[in-house]
């Protein structure tokens, strides 16, 4: 019941973000399920069931995409096909870049979906700990490097320092390189939870403004509570409109870091 109680009434604007666990004698023994895990597996069932669809052509209106794009769905899609591709040639290349392209689209996706799910009322957003967002976000920069030493041995080192620099200048380039390196995955991890966690506790403050103005017994002040009910349509767009940028840009920075891997200095 307490359980309950925790993912129904959230009197807190951080409280959305809390994990909280639920019985592990429900499965095994030995495993703890939190409301976490619950979220990211329903999200990688919906993704899974999700690319099956677009991937299957059809004549059928009722499943699967046309060949010929008639719906605003399809089109969407097709749109971010599209964006997507452009992102890939403009900083890999045509050559290059199109064997990425399953994995850049498919994270683009994946990120989306983990950042809208939670606009519904009473879920849990993911892509709101750090823990998560860092997790992949190493997770994809260890591949790279991996790639990056399988393509080119000892040159890998090359990364650190910049062709035709000085003894000297190396000496001050080396480490402000290596720093920057290591922190790439870092600053990816906390632009994609920080704006993520930032806006949701906004609108969980407005929200929670209009419910203490909605249960005032003074008229007046009960007359008010329409109008932060009225910012939340803007800020719900908004919070639309970050989800599917953050994605683009967690997108956008692994291209580059890929051309960096592919191409070096």
């Amino acid at each position: 019941m307490s359980i309950l109680v925790k993912a129904f009434f959230i009197f807190s604007p951080l409280e959305q973000f809390e994990i909280f666990y639920f019985s592990s004698n429900w499965f095994f023994d030995a495993c703890d399920f939190t409301n976490e895990d619950i979220t990211l597996t329903l999200i990688l069932l919906v993704f899974t069931l999700f690319l099956w669809w677009i991937s299957t052509p059809s004549k059928n209106k009722n499943f699967g995409l046309l060949l010929v794009p008639s719906t605003a769905m399809q089109r969407f899609f097709e749109f971010i096909y599209i964006n997507i591709t452009s992102l890939i040639v403009d900083n890999i290349g045509i050559q290059k870049g199109q064997k990425f392209f399953p994995l850049i689209y498919s994270l683009f996706l994946y990120i989306f979906l983990m950042n809208i799910q939670g606009l519904f009322p009473y879920n849990f957003t993911v892509t709101s700990h750090i823990i998560c967002t860092f997790a992949l976000s190493f997770s994809l920069f260890i591949g790279i490097n991996f790639y990056c030493i399988y393509l080119h041995g000892i040159k890998f080192f090359s990364l650190f320092l910049p062709a035709g620099t000085s003894f000297f200048l190396a000496l001050l380039l080396v480490p402000i390189e290596i720093v920057s390196f290591i922190f790439k995955p870092i600053s990816l991890a906390i632009r994609l939870f920080a704006n993520m966690m930032a806006g949701h506790a906004l609108i969980k403050v407005i929200v929670g403004f209009a419910w203490s103005l909605l249960c005032c017994t003074n008229l007046s002040l009960f007359v008010f509570h329409y109008f932060p009910f009225i910012i939340l349509i803007p800020l719900y767009c908004l919070e639309l409109g970050v989800a599917f940028i953050q994605a683009l840009i967690f997108s956008t920075l692994i291209c580059i870091y890929l051309n960096d891997a592919i191409n070096l200095h």
